[in-house]
């Protein structure tokens, strides 16, 4: 999701701030131009984005802002350690009939921000790298906008914490699971308080073996670089069931084990051993999860054709013994409404999506989603996350009651809908109200990196991990009102016991 890049080098503390002049036109001046140059002077001033990480991810926000909001948004600048990758998005811009952002290398972010004066700069590095650019961002006077996980450690989100509180500049994190019509959906029945309060949630997320395998044949497959599936991935469900229950974590037991993406399993699949990459794969036509980076004219330009520059292999053997992250993981968090989440993550799966039921003291929420199979810069940007055709199962069981199925919201795009709901809240000058407080910022981003890091934790001691305690000064998240969870409920109906 995110291109590799290395952390900013070198740099010191001093704050840039940034200062914009207006002049002002009187009635009577405005009255003495033409119309259009009038409406000119008063126009809003367009917004100046920055992107920093350029690998397949970034394309969705270069297109948003070039593309269908191209009025009230600029692109001036982008950055990588890939000087390839560089030169791509300026081609795209160009394609795009769109003005050619300058381009920088990594090393020179701060130069970057001096001379193009981003009010945003956008943030889709590798995970681990996120905190070095958000917080010197911040502190060069920018707000900031990062993709999923905002970071992969208590000790890195201690640091975005502080440079926020510190600088005053805001950090939004994107979550655009939140704005899918079908699971917005399920937060709307649960605010609706039809099953009443929800005491415990069950959660099965399953990755299949395209998509799955996918994390383990790129940077994601080394904990240092992802913090590994916990937060690479299930930061995205974590957040949800935040979001959807509108509470808190305070506890994380976990269990993490890596049994099916090894050496030994390649052998058990009838290879002669693991190796580095499938391009040079003496195995290649053996394997059944080998990715052919020539055969796919999107990974070819992004990866293949610009490996000279930093050396990535996009095609990492998914059993080499490098690999240090978990591909099945169990879950259960206690949340500060006494609420409990029992989750599950497994990455070799026969289906990809998920199941997820919520206890009410008035009924049970059953929900499922099966998405397309795909693996991330495969195919087009609608189809990452999408659901399949009659994908979405959605029922309400009341207590004692007949089982009641729902019709489901439907979005077009990518993620099932939600990337177009969530640029629009991003790049709209004034996006509609939100009953349901889809937008996330850094109190967001940490309580769901802080569940995975608790459990990459809890993987090594084995002991329960009080996620609160990780790091000092995180505010509660602004959340939409949830049903009374003191207020009075309705007895159950008496149950009909039937004789034999």
């Amino acid at each position: 999701m995110h291109s590799e890049m290395n952390p900013v080098a070198g740099v010191d503390r001093r704050t840039f701030v940034k200062t914009l002049s207006a002049a002002g036109l009187g009635i009577a001046a405005l009255s003495a131009v033409p119309s259009s140059l009038a409406q000119a002077a008063t126009a809003p001033r367009r917004r100046r984005y920055a992107i920093v990480g350029l690998g397949s991810r970034y394309r969705m926000y270069q297109s948003a802002i070039e593309g269908a909001y191209k009025e009230h948004a600029e692109l001036v600048a982008v950055c990588d350690l890939n000087a390839g990758r560089v030169k791509l998005s300026q081609k795209r811009s160009a394609a795009a009939g769109a003005k050619i952002p300058a381009g920088y290398a990594h090393t020179d972010f701060e130069k970057m921000i001096r001379e193009t004066k981003p009010d945003y700069v956008i943030v889709t590095t590798v995970d681990a790298t996120h905190d070095d650019y958000l917080v010197r961002a911040m502190e060069l006077g920018c707000d900031t906008i990062t993709e999923k996980p905002m970071t992969t450690t208590p000790e890195k989100c201690q640091r975005i914490l502080d440079a926020r509180q510190r600088t005053g500049k805001q950090v939004r994190v994107l979550f655009n699971y939140r704005y899918s019509p079908p699971r917005t959906q399920v937060k709307d029945i649960l605010m609706s308080g039809e099953i009443g309060e929800v005491l415990s949630v069950d959660f099965h997320w399953m990755l299949n073996t395209t998509h799955g395998a996918d994390y383990f044949r790129r940077w994601h497959g080394e904990k240092k670089n992802s913090g590994g599936l916990m937060i690479h991935k299930a930061t995205h469900h974590f957040d949800l069931v935040n979001w959807w229950l509108g509470a808190v974590p305070v506890s994380v037991t976990a269990t993490g084990k890596r049994e099916f993406y090894t050496p030994a399993m390649a052998k058990r699949f009838g290879l002669q051993s693991h190796h580095e990459r499938c391009h040079t794969c003496p195995e290649q036509a053996k394997c059944g999860l080998a990715l052919d980076l020539k055969g796919n004219a999107e990974l070819k330009e992004i990866y293949l054709d610009n490996e000279s520059y930093d050396g990535y292999f996009r095609d990492q053997c998914v059993f080499n013994p490098r690999i240090d992250i978990e591909d099945t993981m169990n879950v259960i968090v206690g949340y500060d409404n006494h609420a409990t989440l029992s989750y599950s993550l497994n990455a070799f799966n026969a289906w990809e999506g998920y199941h997820i039921a919520f206890n009410g003291t008035k009924g049970r929420l059953e929900h499922t989603i099966v998405e397309q199979v795909y693996a991330n810069g495969t195919t087009s940007q609608d189809s990452q996350g999408a659901i399949a055709d009659g994908g979405v199962t959605t029922r309400i069981i009341p207590l004692r009651g007949a089982p009641r199925k729902i019709e489901a919201w439907t979005g077009t795009g990518s993620h099932g809908g939600g990337d177009k709901v969530m640029l629009d809240d991003m790049f709209l000058p004034s996006p509609p109200a939100d009953k349901y407080q889809r937008a996330a910022d850094e109190r967001a981003g940490a309580n769901s990196m802080l569940i995975g890091a608790a459990a990459n934790i809890c993987f090594k001691n084995g002991q329960p991990v009080d996620v609160q305690k990780l790091v000092k000064n995180l505010a509660r998240p602004d959340y939409a009102p949830m049903p009374s969870r003191t207020g009075p409920i309705p007895m159950p109906e008496r149950a009909k016991i039937v004789r034999g």
